[in-house]
C-alpha cells in the first residue's frame, strides 16, 4: 500500500531524516585508515541511542535476507554493494565504503547512503564510480515533482547511470517509506518516463542509484545478507530520503 502522509507525520520524518544525516557525517569523519568495521557499527549504535532513535536494522528480517540483520547500519566496502553485514575487517587505504543508515523515530523512519574512498589515494575509477552515483540521485530528485511518475525518476536514474557507461541491476532500488522503511512504491534505476504512480505531496521515496564497475551480476556472502559484484569490480551506492511537495521535493536526509 502506497501511503501519502499528513504534514506533522512529515515533519517527524523530517526528524528521523536529520538523525540519519548527522550520524553518517559523524562515522564518515570516523572511518579513517585502521579502523574496524565493528568499531563503526558500535559507534552507529551510540549515535542512534543518544539521538532517541533506533535502527531499522537490528530485527529487520525480510524474506532475502538470513535472519535478522543483527547490526545497526550496514557497511559495505570495495565489491560489496548493498546490506553489507559488519563484520572484522579493518579498512585500509584506497577503500570504497559505503555506509547506508536507516532509523525510526517518533513512528517515522528516514534511510540514506554515501560511499567515499577511505585515506589519502584515490583511485580514479572509484571516484568516478562514486560521482556517477552521486549524479543519478541529484538527477532522480530534480525528477520527483508532483505530477511526474516515479518511471519519470526511474528513467533520469537510469540515463545518467547508463551515460557513464554502467549497467544497472532491477533486482533492488529505491522504496516508499515513511511508517515503515520499505514500502511501496518501488522505484527502479532505469524506467520508462511517464509510467507509474503519479507523484503527489506527502509521498516519502528514498531513492538509491548504486552500480557495479563492470557487470549487473550480484552474489551473496556466506552471511546471507551481503551482496557483491559477481566479478569482484568496485561498486557504490547513493541514497537520500524525499518529501514530495507541491514543488521542488525536500531533501529530509541532508546533513544541516
Amino acid at each position: 500500500m502506497i501511503e501519502i502522509f499528513h504534514p506533522s507525520e512529515v515533519a517527524r520524518a523530517r526528524s528521523a531524516g536529520a538523525v540519519v544525516a548527522n550520524t553518517l557525517s559523524e562515522l564518515r569523519e570516523r572511518a579513517r585508515v585502521g579502523v574496524n568495521l565493528l568499531d563503526i557499527d558500535d559507534w552507529a549504535r551510540q549515535l542512534i541511542v543518544k539521538a532517541g532513535a533506533r535502527s531499522c536494522y537490528v530485527d529487520y528480517a525480510p524474506s532475502f535476507g538470513h535472519g535478522p540483520f543483527g547490526h545497526y547500519i550496514c557497511t559495505a566496502v570495495n565489491d560489496a554493494v548493498l546490506h553489507g553485514m559488519p563484520h572484522d575487517y579493518t579498512l585500509e587505504d584506497g577503500d570504497l565504503l559505503t555506509l547506508d543508515l536507516a532509523v525510526l523515530k517518533d513512528g517515522m523512519a528516514a534511510d540514506a547512503a554515501i560511499s567515499f574512498i577511505v585515506g589519502p589515494t584515490k583511485p580514479a575509477s572509484s571516484v568516478r564510480l562514486i560521482e556517477a552515483t552521486e549524479a543519478a540521485l541529484a538527477a532522480a530528485i530534480d525528477a520527483a515533482r508532483p505530477g511526474n511518475r516515479i518511471g519519470d525518476i526511474s528513467h533520469a536514474i537510469g540515463a545518467v547511470l547508463e551515460d557513464a557507461g554502467y549497467s544497472i541491476n532491477t533486482d533492488f532500488g529505491g522504496h516508499g517509506i515513511g511508517s515503515v522503511m520499505h514500502g511501496d512504491p518501488h522505484v527502479a534505476n532505469t524506467g520508462s518516463p511517464g509510467r507509474g504512480y503519479k507523484l503527489r505531496p506527502g509521498l516519502l521515496l528514498a531513492l538509491e542509484p548504486w552500480v557495479m564497475e563492470d557487470t549487473n551480476a550480484l552474489i551473496t556472502d556466506p552471511d546471507g545478507w551481503t551482496l557483491r559484484s559477481a566479478t569482484g569490480c568496485r561498486t557504490a551506492h547513493s541514497e537520500h530520503t524525499i518529501a514530495i511537495t507541491g514543488g521542488a521535493p525536500e531533501i529530509l536526509t541532508s546533513a544541516r
